[in-house]
């Protein structure tokens, strides 16, 4: 909620949390800004958990505030996704074509969805999650950044071209923190760490964290101007 909540200028349409309780993801996502959204009835219906995720969105693709809002949570059949989300894809509309004649139903109207698409589809033959995400990211266009929690992990994934801000964080009982902005982690007592790189996958599970730097290096980095207001 803190960490959301010194993020609520990166968006003020919707926002939302996931919480991964021993596997079990909650979600409560809603339109409206943060402290609006999260009464404190809301706050105690999420829990504790474990791994959580949160999002406030600015809309660049669909126009529903409420039907749009994140994070995604998908039950799928390899187990649970949740996802969250920051940039647009470039060639979003022809990846939705694609995987609605390959049978998906698409509830939203975001190119967020069609993310978490990707990722299911190729998570289908992948090894893991992670695997899952590095095959999608072959397939994606644009700027995202990206936070994923499944039941065990959480993982956070920047574009090649690293439009969009990512960073990394520790607080001092050892938690790691991903956000868009430092000021997240001053929020939550935690202590900047580094970047996420362009093209970086980070995975935290219970063996610590550890990266996939198969993107990184393979384009020009390149920065939204808007990032600099």
């Amino acid at each position: 909620y803190y960490g959301l909540f010194a993020l609520q200028h990166r968006g003020q349409e919707s926002a939302g949390i996931t919480v991964n309780e021993r596997g079990f993801l909650r979600t409560h996502k809603d339109a409206g800004l943060v402290n609006d959204v999260f009464t404190p009835d809301v706050m105690k219906y999420l829990g504790k958990g474990n791994i959580a995720i949160g999002h406030v969105r600015y809309g660049t693709a669909g126009i529903n505030p409420r039907q749009n809002a994140q994070p995604i949570v998908v039950n799928h059949i390899k187990g649970l996704m949740s996802l969250a989300h920051n940039g647009a894809l470039t060639n979003a509309s022809e990846l939705r074509e694609e995987l609605e004649l390959n049978g998906s139903i698409f509830h939203m109207t975001s190119d967020s969805e069609v993310i978490a698409y990707c990722i299911i589809q190729e998570r289908l033959n992948a090894p893991s999650i992670e695997a899952a995400v590095s095959k999608a990211m072959d397939r994606l266009k644009g700027a995202y950044s990206l936070v994923i929690m499944s039941s065990t992990k959480l993982i956070a994934a920047r574009d090649p071209h690293g439009f969009h801000p990512l960073c990394i964080g520790e607080r001092s009982d050892g938690s790691i923190v991903f956000a868009s902005e430092t000021c997240a982690l001053d929020a939550v007592g935690a202590t900047f760490v580094r970047d996420v790189l362009p093209g970086e996958i980070v995975i935290v599970d219970q063996n610590g964290l550890r990266t996939d730097d198969t993107h990184v290096g393979k384009v020009p980095k390149a920065t939204c101007v808007f990032e600099y207001i």
